[in-house]
């Protein structure tokens, strides 16, 4: 497989480690002869260490096959995640090291969770594209606010932060999108 072929969420194979990429950046040349770079950032499974690295476009990386299983999430304690799966009740546990990223989206009865397993261990979860999630703190609605009028910040159950339009007010349940972290709609 070619570096161009890369996404967010792939397994791949690096010198005998296996490295789950949490976030691609691609630079484009800035000249003819110049070839665009993908910028990787990751995590290997076994030893939890960050992983970083750039390839050209042209250049051959291994992907690793891993299976996509339904989980809930449970609960979290200390230093990680609890999950278990929803066919075969086996239970997962992940580092909050490895979760970082995810753990401002995971909120009790998430729906749409999906466990990366690769021979019986799990590399990471995938979430759903969006998340409903309760406002615990910010300004008080204004009930003159139309919906196309500013932003104002927001914090949620989990303790993320996004901006939600003045209309919102402390207890309503909103819609956010996984992959940008911004406001979608009211659910």
């Amino acid at each position: 497989m070619k570096a161009t072929e890369l996404r967010k969420g792939m397994v791949i194979d690096v010198d005998g480690r296996n490295i789950v990429i949490k976030s691609l950046d691609v630079q484009s040349p800035s000249s003819r002869s110049g070839s665009t770079l993908y910028k990787v950032r990751g995590y290997d499974i076994v030893s939890k260490s960050k992983y970083e690295n750039r390839f050209k476009g042209d250049d051959n990386v291994q992907q690793v096959e891993f299976v996509r299983r339904p989980v809930q999430y449970l609960y979290r304690d200390g230093d990680g995640c609890t999950f278990m799966d929803k066919e075969s009740y086996e239970q997962y546990t992940l580092g909050t090291d490895v979760l970082e990223e995810e753990l401002l989206y995971l909120g009790e009865d998430l729906d749409g969770l999906l466990a990366m397993i690769v021979d019986g261990a799990i590399l990471g979860i995938e979430l759903p594209a969006t998340v409903t999630l309760e406002i615990t703190e910010t300004a008080p609605g204004m009930k003159a606010a139309s919906a196309s009028s500013r932003t104002k910040p927001a914090t949620l159950a989990t303790g993320l932060v996004v901006q939600v339009p003045e209309y919102l007010g402390t207890g309503e349940v909103i819609k956010v999108n996984t992959g940008t972290g911004e406001y979608v709609s009211r659910a």
